[in-house]
Parts: structure tokens; sequence; C-alpha cells
């Protein structure tokens, strides 16, 4: 089996919204990698060698109040950036940070993070990247320790280091995610930022004033035990990668460890909690 190939999963929804955030939260569970808007639905991308124990018989059934259809094509993976260049603009949160490609024009912002997405989730497209942005620009991150978890491209560890965190640990389960983070950490220029393949088990012994951690909601009601023992006290938990529907369960698995609920973020039903320890 080739390792450098993908497939390409072109979904049409009919009606779109909100059906596609669901669609791409299901596909995550289920192993696809990445995704992209279109003007129908979303694409979604799996490792060529994934795709085989695919079921969507459930998936079909979970999205049963629209219609959805779809195509497959394999894609290279060395072909993965012409297709972002293709989909990604910049954004600009509050005015104040903007995330784009290298290929984009440096726009008049005070931050500016520039990000190669590749296979990497966490461009600020995304409503919960986006809601994290928010609550970063909103903190006092100086002289700060700080895990990024479930980094993705880096850009939340990104932002942490520009914002003036002493330190920032970056971790991602995925072996194409640790590298690109790496890539763009480096593009960055944030020398303080550490990045590291793998999960929650790397954490012991450690201790971080600020604690990031957007990836859904499973994992995370799994590894906020882990959480609360690397956050210091009066430490701060930033979670995403959920539902408006899932906060009172994340909310009561953060309880069960001391941690206090402390404001939200809402957009398109998407959700990021603060929490103080």
């Amino acid at each position: 089996m080739d390792q450098n190939s993908y497939l390409e999963f072109d979904f049409s929804l009919s009606p779109k919204e909100p059906w596609s955030d669901v669609l791409a939260a299901e596909l995550g569970e289920l192993g696809f990698e990445s995704f992209s808007e279109t003007d129908t639905g979303i694409k979604a991308y799996i490792s060529k060698d994934l795709s085989k124990d695919l079921v969507f018989d459930d998936l079909m059934t979970f999205t049963s109040p629209c219609e959805v259809n779809y195509s497959v094509q394999e894609i290279q993976k060395e072909n993965w950036n012409m297709e972002w260049e293709k989909n990604f603009h910049p954004i600009l949160v509050d005015d104040r940070c903007s995330i784009r490609a290298p290929f984009h024009e440096k726009p008049d912002a005070p931050i500016d993070i520039i990000i190669e997405p590749k296979m990497s989730f966490g461009t600020g497209h995304h409503e919960t990247t986006y809601l994290m942005v928010e609550h970063l620009l909103e903190m006092d991150l100086s002289n700060l320790r700080v895990l990024d978890m479930g980094c993705g491209t880096g850009v939340l560890a990104i932002l942490a280091s520009i914002k003036g965190a002493l330190m920032v640990d970056a971790i991602d389960i995925d072996n194409w995610c640790y590298l690109n983070s790496i890539e763009n950490v480096e593009r960055n220029n944030c020398a303080n930022i550490n990045v590291f393949e793998g999960d929650a088990q790397l954490l012991e012994g450690k201790t971080y004033d600020l604690i990031i951690a957007n990836i859904n909601r499973n994992i995370l009601l799994n590894d906020i035990q882990f959480y609360s023992k690397s956050l210091s006290f009066k430490g701060t938990l930033l979670l995403s990668g959920f539902y408006k529907e899932d906060i009172e369960a994340i909310v009561e698995e953060c309880a069960k460890y001391g941690l206090k609920y402390e404001n939200q973020r809402v957009k398109n039903n998407w959700v990021a909690l603060k929490f103080l320890n």
C-alpha cells in the first residue's frame, strides 16, 4: 500500500448547514485527518491504508435529516499543499491576529502568524481554533509555562509564544502534525516551543500554568484527569473541539478534579470553555 497516498472524499450536503460541521466531527472520529469547505459541503481526507476499515452506515444515519452524497478520488500526499493553496484564505481574528499561508501578503495586524497547513488541523478557519485564538488574545501569557495539547499545525502554541509565554510544549499524536508543527514553529521563529509526538502520557511529571486542548469530546473526557495533574495552582485550562450540547459533560468531568468553570465562547454551535484550577 502506498503510504504517501490519501483519499479525498467530496461530500455534498443538502442542506449544508449545520450538517457540514456535524459531518466533519463524525469523520474525525473515523480517522479522517483534515477538511476543507466547499460551496456544497466539505472535502475530507484520510490515509488510504486506514480507509479500508471505513463503515459509513452509522454515519449516514446520524446525518439523516439532510441528503448526503459523496465521491472519492486518490490524491498523493505531496499534492496537499497545492490543494490548500486553492482553498486556504487568510483570516483576521478580532483585528489583532492574522493567520495566513506563506504565499499570502503580509496584513496590517499586530500579530502575524504564518502557517503551512499541509495535512494538519489548525488554520484558524475552523470555529474551535478561532475561539481558542480569541481566548488567548484576551489573556496575559507573560512568563507562563504553556501546553498546546493536540497542537495540529502548532498555531496556538505559536500564538502563546508570541504573546510572551516563557516556554511552550506542543504535543500531537499524529506524526504528520508533529512534523508540520516543527516546520511552522521554525517559520515563525519561536525558539521557546518544544514539539513532541505522543499523547497525554507525556505529561507525567510536568507542570504548566496554561493548558490548551483543542481535540474532541471523547479524548478530552478521557484526558482531563491528566491535564488536572499537570496544571499549576491557579492555572488555566482552555478546552475546545466540541458542541454546546457537550458542555454539561465537560464541566462535570472537570469538576471531578477541582477545575472551576470560568466562561465560554461560542461560534456556530462550537464551544471553547475556560476553567481555573
